[in-house]
């Protein structure tokens, strides 16, 4: 690759002449389909943004001149023209590149994330404190428009708009979020992007203006007509004028894929004051056909032949938990015609898009936009429907204040299914399903559950729909089911707020919750070739504790290990802990301890990787009963 192996910085960028441009964006390309298709990754996004990456960087002075993308799927380009080019192979593992941006990682990564529309507000804060500092450089934020689904968008470019600042926002308008876009604001760019009449007659009245003479009053009023002209024609080619009446200068749609063209109107736009807005119009996956035909699927891709296009799958043949949750509910829906389903941008993502083919009228994607899904899900319940919020773990961190004010202070029967609970391998640290335990086991009225398996998780997604009062929510991992799920109808119920002792022992008790009840089984099998007997308990209810299950636990054991997969910080093992507390004099000598992920931020690795460097697999386990016990962990290697 002549041209890219000439870069090492947008430095070397922009010393290209204009004309090798384009040569330069189809090495790129080539790049990232080399190295996507050899380690996975997101794919579409990147492939789609190429053209717009080396514009940016050509025109603006990076990194003096601050670029902000928002969540960072299409990030790599930008990464392969940063000094990452050679270190590309890396990405998404254990030691290498992040797949999203990280500010540690590299000086023209301005701005970390991994979740949606947050550019302009960080951008924002950027010019701000460009400004209080008095120094001079230029802010980009660069928004999908999936993102513009999001009320954090708006947010942004109302206060932005308001505040009249040195600010540029790039509107990357491809028609997708993850799947294809939702809902009025896709509606009003389509029409934007439809109406090209409007900037050729806009460009003509000024020009018109320009070479008018200047005759003192007439003068006067010769622009003040062409301003409102110019309005008029605002009005009629641009419905609403979203942008402008936000505060912002409007410019474009540009193709997103003409170096020309981006690079003479991101120039042009450099050169304005004040808060514009330059709509571009690119094409997810733009390079490589097949995830030109299929974005969805190739948004993010596992390593695949880049002739055929054939992805690798996993060998073991087991359906991921988002497929069984998904047929679930579908088995469910035909029987419970009040069943409605709600997901945020991810139908494929939480594996409700089956539910959507089969029950449309009953199927809501309400776009990125977390927290209006929650309360829009309330509202259903309020009018006695049961609703089932599909939303992943980390996410469903944005929706914390409709939770608790307009679910749980009502105690509605909202159901919340919380797919990538725990740790989620190479996304990294955005995406991380940590935290929910923490965060639901403080809201009242909530119950919270976790499955040990398949099966399991089918039997609580029924008791949820059936059960009427109160919210309830299912955590599940980023993983496949660790063996065959029956039909629900041969599934056995499960009675609300039970526990489940699977093995019965006298030397220490480990209280397993979710995806951690395997390994507790396999530990305590370990632990036995020690002399060890370890009773292990399902906890499959967090909230409510199974109080007669943990009474008999607490009057045969001196010795009890929680493990989860979540926060240690506030999670289960804590929960329990106070619990205790209270009767600490009825069991003075009883041991505790806690089992979890440790309170600091988590690299992205395998999930593999990740629940060994954290010790939650069955080594780690056995190790840490033992060292409740006071008994030396060569012990086990030894009598092995």
């Amino acid at each position: 690759m002549p041209l890219l192996d000439r870069i090492r910085s947008p430095h070397d960028l922009r010393r290209l002449p204009r004309d090798e441009l384009p040569r330069l964006a189809e090495e790129v390309r080539e790049r990232l389909i080399d190295v996507v298709s050899a380690v996975g990754g997101h794919f579409a996004p990147g492939l789609g943004v190429v053209e717009l990456t080396i514009a940016l960087h050509y025109v603006f002075d990076t990194p003096r001149d601050r670029i902000v993308w928002d969540v960072g799927h299409q990030g790599y380009p930008h990464k392969i023209l940063t000094g990452r080019n050679d270190a590309l192979p890396t990405l998404r593992q254990k030691g290498g590149l992040s797949g999203f941006l990280r500010r540690e990682e590299s000086e023209y990564d301005v701005f970390g994330a991994g979740h949606a529309a947050t550019s302009i507000s960080a951008a924002l804060g950027i010019a701000t404190a460009r400004d209080l500092k008095g120094e001079d450089y230029q802010v980009v934020a660069v928004i999908g428009d999936g993102a513009l689904t999001c009320g954090l968008a708006y947010e942004g470019l109302n206060n932005a708009g308001h505040t009249e600042r040195d600010l540029i926002v790039v509107l990357n308008d491809n028609k997708m979020s993850i799947s294809p876009n939702v809902g009025a604001i896709h509606r009003y760019l389509t029409r934007v992007r439809t109406n090209p009449l409007y900037n050729r007659i806009r460009e003509e009245i000024k020009q018109l203006l320009h070479r008018a003479p200047a005759f003192g009053s007439l003068g006067e009023l010769v622009e003040t007509l062409a301003v409102r002209l110019d309005e008029s024609l605002l009005n009629i080619f641009v419905p609403g004028m979203l942008f402008e009446e936000l505060g912002f200068r409007y410019v474009g749609p540009v193709d997103g894929h003409d170096l020309g063209a981006l690079l003479d109107t991101l120039a042009s736009v450099r050169d304005l004051r004040g808060p514009r807005l330059v709509h571009v119009l690119t094409r997810k996956g733009k390079g490589y056909p097949l995830a030109e035909e299929n974005p969805v699927l190739w948004h993010g891709a596992n390593p695949f032949d880049k002739r055929s296009g054939q992805m690798e799958r996993k060998k073991d043949g087991l359906p991921a938990y988002t497929s069984v949750f998904g047929k679930g509910l579908v088995e469910l829906g035909a029987a419970r015609p009040d069943l409605v389903v709600i997901t945020a941008a991810m139908p494929g993502g939480t594996g409700t898009g089956a539910f959507g083919e089969a029950f449309p009228d009953r199927y809501f994607d309400v776009g990125i936009a977390e927290a209006h899904a929650v309360t829009f899900a309330a509202g259903l319940a309020a009018e006695g429907l049961r609703p089932v919020a599909a939303i992943y773990s980390t996410f469903l961190q944005r929706a914390y204040d409709s939770i608790v004010h307009d679910v749980a202070i009502q105690n509605l029967p909202v159901i919340f299914a919380l797919d990538r609970a725990g740790l989620v391998g190479n996304d990294g640290p955005t995406h991380m399903g940590l935290y929910d335990i923490a965060y639901l086991l403080a809201v009242p009225n909530m119950t919270v559950a976790a499955p040990k398996d398949g099966a399991e998780l089918l039997a609580l997604l029924r008791l949820a729909v059936e059960r009427a009062p109160g919210p309830f929510a299912i955590r599940y991992p980023r993983d496949n089911v660790p063996a065959p799920v029956p039909p629900l109808a041969e599934i056995p119920e499960v009675e609300y707020g039970t526990w489940e002792v699977l093995r019965e022992g006298t030397d220490l008790a480990i209280l397993a919750v979710g995806t951690m009840v395997l390994p507790a089984l396999a530990a305590a099998r370990s632990l036995e070739a020690a002399g060890v007997r370890a009773t292990v308990v399902n906890c499959r209810f967090l909230k409510p504790f199974d109080e007669a299950t943990l009474a008999r636990i607490l009057e045969r054991h001196a010795a009890l290990l929680t493990v989860e997969e979540g926060t240690i910080v506030n999670g289960f093992g804590a929960a329990l802990a106070g619990r205790l507390a209270a009767e600490r004099d009825r069991h003075p000598d009883l041991r505790l301890d806690l089992l979890g992920v440790p309170d600091r931020i988590i690299e992205h690795a395998s999930r593999a990787e990740q629940l060994a460097e954290v010790g939650l697999t069955p080594d780690g386990i056995a190790a840490r009963a033992l060292a409740l016990l006071g008994i030396t962990a060569g012990r086990i290697r030894e009598t092995a």
